[in-house]
């Protein structure tokens, strides 16, 4: 098939699929013309790698987990370790997240609790006296 047929049937643009070719992820054979032709499973190939770049999966972690053109099987174990080691890392992440949250919303308190009476400025330098006190424990 040729890129408008796959860009239509992938949702993707034709641009996006050359820079997926481009990147070594896919690849099309070359007509006696030039135009590239597409095996009919590269559809399903750009939506696995659709799906992990939206799971956060950079370009080279998906490259690693696509077989090689000439390979039949998917490398089963070393997908499953992948896909545990990226839930592992969104673990973390959300750890993260969750701490950087909780001190957003301490610093959003400390701000809102300014006495009454006190200027922003007054305030922002108690909030950042409170902040450094934290740190310092």
């Amino acid at each position: 098939m040729k890129i408008g047929e796959l860009a239509r049937r992938s949702g993707l643009a034709a641009s996006r699929i050359r820079f997926y070719e481009a990147s070594g992820l896919i690849a099309a054979q070359r007509q006696a013309n030039g135009y590239r032709d597409y095996p009919e499973h590269m559809v399903q190939t750009l939506g696995i790698i659709t799906s992990a770049q939206q799971s956060g999966f950079s370009l080279d972690e998906v490259r690693r987990l696509l077989p090689d053109a000439g390979q039949e099987n998917w490398p089963h174990d070393q997908l499953l370790a992948s896909l545990q080691r990226k839930v592992g890392e969104i673990e973390q992440m959300q750890e993260r997240l969750a701490q950087n949250k909780a001190r957003l919303l301490a610093v959003i308190a400390s701000i809102e609790a300014r006495p009454e009476g006190m200027g922003c400025t007054e305030n922002a330098e108690r909030v950042l006296t409170q902040m450094n006190a934290r740190r310092n424990v």
